[in-house]
């Protein structure tokens, strides 16, 4: 059992800048792959990025490549989404995710565990 907290939304302006993080507890925290995924008003939720256990595996959705960036601290089973040059479409609440084993994937279906979601908005 995982439990998932995430932190650090808030109201920024486009082109702005956010760290979000995600505080894991539990007994295989550590070696669980983790995922952020966002879901704004009205729309599916979608896949942002995702990290292996060890960090050496990072996909990234096409609309936020060289935008954001995950890292991952085992020691504080904490994972962060640094989120650069935020646009207005990048408004919605962001949720962090956590599966059993320690490869990643694109697939909400196949993450187990998940935050309550943190909310980012970006004015224009």
């Amino acid at each position: 059992q995982v439990q998932l907290q995430e932190s650090g939304g808030g109201l920024v302006q486009a082109g702005g800048s956010l760290r979000l993080s995600c505080a894991a507890s539990g007994r295989t925290a550590s070696s669980s792959a983790m995922g952020w995924f966002r879901q704004a008003p009205g729309k599916e939720r979608e896949f942002v990025v995702a990290i292996n256990w060890s960090g050496a595996s990072t996909p990234y959705a096409d609309s936020v490549k060289g935008r954001f960036t995950i890292s991952r601290d085992n020691a504080k089973n904490t994972v962060y989404l640094q989120m650069n040059s935020l646009k207005p479409e990048d408004t919605a609440v962001y949720y962090c995710a956590a599966r059993p084993v320690g490869w990643v994937s694109t697939k909400h279906t196949d993450y187990n565990y998940w935050g309550q979601g943190t909310q980012v908005t970006v004015s224009s």
